[in-house]
């Protein structure tokens, strides 16, 4: 097997150049194979997406999948976004059935589906059908050791969000009053305000962004009152507090426009904001990136500037110049959506 060549994009066949790479060689995999039958790309009647029927196409962008998990470590994930087509009227669903196939090899597992939902998608004319609006990202990985950075992706957003709240005087006074009035014994009274004060504290710091208390025989326990931590606090001291710390829940949906085209040659870019979250969800700075179908150099892109060696591998020379054009430039600052 051959050493891979970090920061290089690769003039080449995706399968033929993906055999020749060393197994657990990447951290990460990031790629999105050409639609069937959707664009001309420039290759002509070659490469993948350009075949007659939808098992061909099936086939050959699993056989790139599965030597993708070859070449990934155990560590690492694997992340394929597919759209799909319209065949006699009728979505085929093409993602899906792809990522079945994948599941069927019993070489990975899924762990998300994330849905992009595109704020600008492409406008059609037929009146009876809805505008596609959303694609799949499916996030596959090897094992259970896979690396993932939740607290850094889309932390943007969190940062964003702290900055807007402001912090009133009057923040957790209306519980002063609950607590005189509830019926706890003194004790438990004096601890109440005290662990109150507290958290008024830590919101003024900015420690934590808010809080909740919730009083025996004032506020009702969990739903069915389960015993648990919180409903122990309520029932042994009179008294539970929550903290919020103001991060927005990490969901399996992403917001993004569609990529604007202009000075970029290629018909079918996807958003470097998407592959920038990924990258930061699933990979550390100095690993190692590959997009077997590297197109502008998207993947390649936002790998370099957040501080990972990248791998691109692509078919047409013209779009090998434009991604090496692309990384050349360094006036390049991460997408942010807020």
């Amino acid at each position: 097997m051959n050493e891979i060549i970090k920061n290089k994009i690769i003039c080449g066949e995706s399968l033929e150049e993906l055999k020749s790479m060393p197994s657990g060689s990447v951290d990460l995999v990031i790629t999105s194979p050409p639609y069937f039958q959707q664009r001309n790309y420039g290759n002509g009647s070659l490469g993948i997406g350009n075949e007659v029927t939808e098992n061909e196409y099936l086939d050959n962008v699993l056989a790139i999948f599965m030597q993708c998990v070859r070449v990934t470590k155990s560590t690492g994930a694997i992340v394929f976004n597919l759209g799909d087509k319209y065949i006699d009227g009728g979505l085929s669903l093409l993602p899906f059935k792809f990522a079945i196939r994948a599941l069927e090899r019993k070489k990975v597992f899924l762990i998300n589906q994330i849905t992009w939902s595109k704020l600008n998608p492409t406008p059609r004319q037929d009146k009876r059908k809805l505008i596609q609006a959303t694609e799949p990202f499916f996030i596959f990985v090897k094992s259970k050791k896979y690396h993932f950075d939740l607290e850094n992706y889309l932390k943007h957003l969190d940062d964003f969000n702290k900055k807007k709240r402001s912090t009133s005087n009057k923040v957790g006074q209306k519980y002063f009053e609950l607590i005189d009035n509830a019926e706890l014994t003194e004790k438990e009274k004096d601890h109440a305000k005290r662990d109150l004060n507290e958290a008024i504290q830590k919101v003024h710091s900015g420690t934590i962004v808010s809080f909740r208390m919730k009083i025996r025989g004032i506020h009702k326990l969990a739903y069915g009152g389960q015993d648990g931590g919180r409903n122990n606090q309520i029932r042994n001291n009179g008294f539970s507090i929550i903290n919020i710390l103001g991060n927005k829940l990490k969901k399996d949906v992403i917001e993004s426009p569609v990529e604007i085209t202009k000075n970029n040659r290629h018909p079918a870019v996807y958003p470097i904001y998407i592959v920038q979250e990924l990258i930061k969800l699933l990979s550390k700075e100095g690993d190692t990136v590959l997009d077997p179908f590297c197109g502008s150099g998207t993947t390649c892109l936002a790998a370099k500037n957040l501080h990972r060696d990248y791998i691109g591998i692509e078919i047409n020379p013209d779009y090998v110049e434009l991604t090496n054009e692309r990384l050349r430039k360094t006036d390049y600052a991460q997408e942010l959506f807020v």
